[in-house]
């Protein structure tokens, strides 16, 4: 379960992004739907060895790996070029770090971000949640590992971009993401949901109260502080109803 405020400024949240997934909102899966559309990947990473690792994993799974790179503009250019459906790229490389990168391509619009990183650093883990970054995979990965994390991630830009056209404005979009990566923490421990489930009920409370949706996560966010400072049991539990 994850912690009510569970969000990618918090250095534990790289691994809880990377290992719990499963649990908290995508089915478990070994492979991709053979009937599904094959997402189109991009790999980068400076170390060949771990491309080519990469690469057998994402193709064993069902993913279509369309190109790799050594170094962060060589994957930047790649991605406009070709347009993929998600990067995956390491978080230090030569030339553009993964975090300007995904900074970049989040920017223009180009496709989600997902970091391979040996870190927790808090300096480098708020760069990538102001860049736009929407998963982790802790090195050394796991094949099992990289499905969850993909599909989550692409969800996470999805719903990136649901906010974005709400706010109008990219800045605006980065920081009411903060707060409602914070409300959804809250609503999945409080009420059992999946993560898509919580974002959901947000979004759905906001069309229903003619609120924005920053609104309905920080009224979530200051009933659960209430409920914990004075100990009351009602709070978060039906914030999402009060907030009408």
């Amino acid at each position: 379960m994850l912690h009510p405020h569970f969000s990618l400024a918090q250095p534990d949240a790289i691994h809880v992004a990377a290992r719990t997934t499963l649990a908290e909102g995508i089915p478990t899966m070994n492979r991709v739907d053979d009937s599904a559309t094959r997402w189109r990947i991009i790999i980068a990473d400076d170390e060949s060895l771990i491309r080519l690792d990469l690469r057998e994993m994402l193709t064993h799974i069902g993913y279509d790996v369309i190109a790799e790179a050594g170094d962060g503009r060589s994957a930047v250019d790649l991605a406009k070029r070709l347009r993929p459906d998600l990067l995956i790229m390491d978080i230090k490389m030569p030339d553009l770090d993964g975090i300007s990168a995904a900074e970049e391509l989040t920017r223009d619009r180009i496709a989600p971000v997902v970091l391979l990183t040996a870190y927790s650093d808090q300096g480098l883990v708020e760069r990538a949640r102001e860049a736009g970054v929407v998963g982790y995979v802790v090195k050394p990965f796991r094949e099992a590992e990289l499905m969850p994390v993909i599909e989550l991630s692409r969800a996470r830009f999805d719903e990136f971009r649901t906010l974005e056209r709400e706010v109008g404005d990219l800045k605006e979009a980065l920081e009411t993401r903060k707060l409602i990566e914070r409300a959804k923490g809250i609503l999945m421990e409080t009420h059992g949901l999946r993560e898509a489930e919580a974002f959901h009920r947000i979004r759905k409370t906001s069309m229903d109260a003619r609120k924005s949706m920053k609104e309905v996560a920080e009224a979530i966010l200051l009933a659960y502080e209430m409920e914990f400072a004075i100990g009351n049991s009602a709070g978060a539990e039906d914030v999402t109803e009060t907030v009408e």
